[in-house]
């Protein structure tokens, strides 16, 4: 079930225009240098966003006061609006009984668009290690 829903996902429910979106984020934090550590985040986000289904997102136990900070630095200049954006296209999924799966995988990449850095991405079939 978990595949069709991702292959439904790519191609209609936005995955592949997320994907796109935050890989063109990614380059450009790559290209301004200091930088760097959000073009990562958006790289992880582009992948989760590419394959949501069967994935989920957790806190990383390793992850320091410098991730915070950098998190807070994310939300002033991008990560409110990138979660405003998947809760918008969550509700406009949600509308539909169709939908209603691609608006919960939205509302799912909500915390990670919102806080991004200090968290990876872990498969529900297998257990963290911690």
């Amino acid at each position: 079930m978990r595949l069709i829903l991702n292959v439904l996902w790519f191609f209609f429910g936005s995955g592949l225009l997320l994907a796109i979106g935050y890989g063109i984020a990614a380059v450009l934090c790559f290209a301004l240098i200091v930088t760097i550590p959000f073009g990562v985040a958006a790289l992880r986000l582009a992948v989760y966003s590419l394959w949501p289904f069967g994935r989920t997102i957790v806190s990383r136990p390793d992850a320091g006061i410098a991730s915070g900070l950098a998190n807070v630095l994310w939300v002033v200049l991008a990560g409110w609006w990138l979660a405003l954006a998947h809760i918008v296209a969550g509700v406009a999924q949600c509308i539909t009984i169709i939908g209603i799966p691609f608006g919960i995988a939205n509302f799912k990449l909500v915390p990670a668009a919102f806080w991004p850095l200090g968290r990876e991405i872990a498969d529900l079939d297998r257990p963290t290690t911690a």
